[in-house]
């Protein structure tokens, strides 16, 4: 899959998803709002309930926008050995089983997963400690990282 196609897949992903975390939010409003779930007594709290899941709803729906946004903005740069590993690039890791992974490192959007099998590419964003780990590093350069007191090691086998 090249960066052109993986950049389309990721927005039209999130497309998707903001698609879906409109209509979670117009529920949970329809609830927080609705006639029925007007608190009776202090210990009803079925609308406040439906509130905070309506606040919390369109919180995430902004975080997809603005997500969608930067990917929509974004401009796909050739690996440049020079600079190292930067946003924009797509990464294989191989583990020191030998097992292999992509990676996106992308402005937003850490966590999503575009494709399948031996194609799936997971995006990780320069916030994260793997993708902190990654900014400047260039081909057959070796990643450290601690996770939960577990060393990890890997090694960058193609940036493109």
């Amino acid at each position: 899959m090249n960066k052109a196609d993986l950049l389309q897949r990721i927005i039209d992903t999130l497309s998707i998803d903001l698609d879906v975390a409109q209509r979670a939010a117009q529920t949970a409003y329809e609830a927080a709002t609705a006639e029925e779930n007007i608190a009776e007594n202090k210990y009803d709290t079925l609308g406040l309930e439906a509130s905070y899941l309506a606040t919390g709803q369109a919180r995430r729906m902004e975080e997809i926008r603005q997500a969608r946004a930067a990917y929509q903005q974004l401009l796909l740069r050739e690996y440049d050995p020079v600079r190292g590993i930067q946003v924009s690039n797509l990464v294989t890791l191989e583990a020191e089983d030998g097992s292999c992974q992509q990676l996106f490192l992308g402005p937003e959007g850490a966590g999503l997963k575009i494709g399948q099998g031996e194609q799936l590419v997971t995006v990780i964003t320069p916030r994260s400690p793997l993708g902190q780990s990654l900014l400047g590093k260039v081909e057959d350069e070796e990643v450290s990282l601690v996770l939960g007191g577990v060393r990890q090691e890997y090694r960058v086998v193609q940036v493109c």
